[in-house]
């Protein structure tokens, strides 16, 4: 599908710089926020929406995998989108139908409606989010100033889950489930007319959409998160789980074969053919992996084991969200001090140690004992690596293709969580039906006969039983996430070769720094003067 001619013939609008950086990053990060915490802010609100809208257990789990499949699935095509058509314009469009789904998900009377407006919510969300951060390169110069706006926005892209369960619980609580959605009316609105205001519009660079390849790939990552999800409540030897691992691989395999054809493909293969760059993609895709395994497994075990309530639960995860914040702020700083490796090294080493902590969970773990210190390692490295991650990401990228290098790192994090979450479910499920197995014989050998006929009648045991069942899975998941973890830690000691100084704009901060005692002092946060504006190759260098 061909961009629109009076599109692909409109001069471009020059990327400008604004006079109020701040406020252009607070609509940028603010938006990423809303994307993000989006992903765990329903999971508190879950038995809500299931008893309001009588969703069976497994159809309670595609609440959150709607969102999360058309959200990594589309980001690719979200990014190609803002290059081509103007990524400020898109970004609004964006916002605007991720607001708009929002509404319909608050109002929802079926289940039906409402996986359908998470879906959308998806979609909205795969087409600002890319274009977000790719914005950042478009606003903010080269260097240090565009570092610690990359810093903001990883602390927000990093933070966000832990702060939508805190948010969840607190509307749960407070009001309903349906304010999980709601409050993204308002926030959305704002962004919608704050950013025509505050922030540039980038170059657009006529082309055409790959729609066989977003289909392809969304379709494909959906089939194979089915699959690991049916082989946790089925078996791997079931028909329809085999059907979708099978549709998965043509899928995909479709999509390489097609990726390789086309003139403008959705995701420029080329842009593996970078060592750093493609090493930085499977890193986030590990790591988004065990990251999505903490959010979702310590939720699962301070409600049900430590009785934690839906607002006592998000409070919970506070120390996860400012570990990152400040982590991530740090490493914004230092980046052309000390190099990006030693954060993705430090920073892999604490989230493995943090998901090693994680494994040694039993009945006897309190949230100060085994909850506590491993969420705050986790948080402290998670918050290390995000910075690096988005400079190699963007480094060396013409122009043209920033929106696909952003939408990729964007998808990695997105899939790798989905896909990582659906293997580590698997591996609870079955973790938990062969504990099950041998804690009802344990629980027959001890119980009245009254118990005895209660277990048969409805099948389920009572604690203390059912408790080690669900704390065994949830050690034995954690081994899966340690094995994710491993991998992004040999990944940043083995394959990624960076240095310090080949961070884009690492030469004109050096000769800033030496010319700085004789030049009048930078405006405060490292806005530019009036009228000054960056090259487009400082924008996507």
């Amino acid at each position: 599908m061909a961009s629109s001619p009076a599109l692909a013939k409109a001069p471009p609008a020059p990327a400008r710089r604004g006079q109020h950086p701040g406020i252009a990053l607070t609509v940028i990060a603010a938006t990423q926020l809303m994307v993000v915490l989006d992903i765990t802010i329903v999971n508190i609100a879950l038995p809500h929406i299931q008893q309001a809208l009588n969703f069976s257990t497994t159809g309670l789990s595609w609440v959150i995998n709607a969102y999360t499949l058309t959200f990594g699935g589309l980001l690719l095509l979200g990014g190609r989108m803002g290059d081509i058509l103007g990524r400020r314009r898109v970004f609004i469009v964006g916002v605007l139908l991720f607001s708009f789904a929002s509404l319909l998900g608050g109002v929802a009377t079926s289940s039906w409606w409402l996986l359908a407006a998470r879906s959308l919510q998806g979609v909205g969300g795969a087409i600002a989010s890319p274009t977000a951060l790719a914005l950042i390169a478009t606003n903010f110069k080269e260097g240090p100033e565009r570092n610690r706006a990359f810093g903001v926005f990883s602390a927000v892209a990093g933070a966000g889950g832990a702060i939508g369960l805190l948010a969840g619980g607190m509307l749960t609580s407070w009001l309903s489930w349906r304010w999980v959605f709601f409050v993204n009316v308002p926030i959305g609105i704002a962004i919608a007319v704050l950013a025509p205001l505050y922030i540039n519009e980038s170059e657009r660079h006529p082309g055409r959409f790959d729609l066989a390849g977003a289909f392809t790939a969304t379709l494909g990552m959906v089939s194979l998160v089915f699959g690991f999800i049916r082989a946790s409540e089925h078996g791997w030897s079931d028909p329809l789980t085999l059907a979708s691992f099978g549709a998965a691989l043509a899928l995909l395999l479709i999509f390489l074969a097609n990726e390789q054809r086309v003139a403008q493909p959705i995701t420029p293969l080329h842009l593996f053919r970078n060592r750093n760059r493609s090493g930085a993609y499977a890193m986030m895709l590990c790591l988004a992996a065990a990251m999505f395994s903490i959010f979702f497994f310590i939720t699962l075990f301070v409600q049900e084991i430590l009785g934690f309530s839906p607002l006592k639960a998000g409070f919970a995860f506070l120390p996860i969200s400012l570990a990152i914040i400040a982590a991530a702020q740090f490493a914004a700083r230092s980046q052309f001090r000390f190099g990006p490796k030693p954060f993705m090294v430090v920073g892999s080493i604490l989230v493995t140690a943090g998901v090693l902590w994680s494994t040694r969970i039993d009945l006897q773990t309190t949230y100060a004992s085994g909850v506590l210190g491993p969420t705050i390692l986790f948080g402290l490295g998670m918050g290390s690596i995000f910075v690096p991650l988005m400079l190699i990401a963007v480094s060396r990228v013409a122009p043209h293709e920033t929106g696909a290098a952003t939408g990729m790192l964007n998808a990695t994090q997105q899939v790798g969580g989905s896909l990582g979450l659906s293997i580590l479910v698997t591996v609870y499920g079955t973790a938990s039906r062969n504990e099950a197995s041998s804690q009802v014989g344990k629980f027959l050998a001890q119980a009245s006969p009254a118990e005895a006929a209660r277990f048969k009648a409805t099948g389920q045991l009572p604690p203390p039983y059912s408790s080690e069942v669900l704390v065994h899975g949830i050690s034995q998941a954690f081994y899966m996430g340690l094995v994710f973890a491993a991998m992004a830690m040999v990944i940043a000691l083995f394959v990624i070769k960076v240095r310090k100084e080949d961070l884009p704009g690492y030469e004109a901060s050096e000769k800033a720094e030496k010319a700085e005692p004789a030049e009048e002092p930078a405006p405060a946060g490292g806005s530019p003067p009036a009228g000054e504006a960056p090259s487009t190759g400082e924008a996507a260098a």
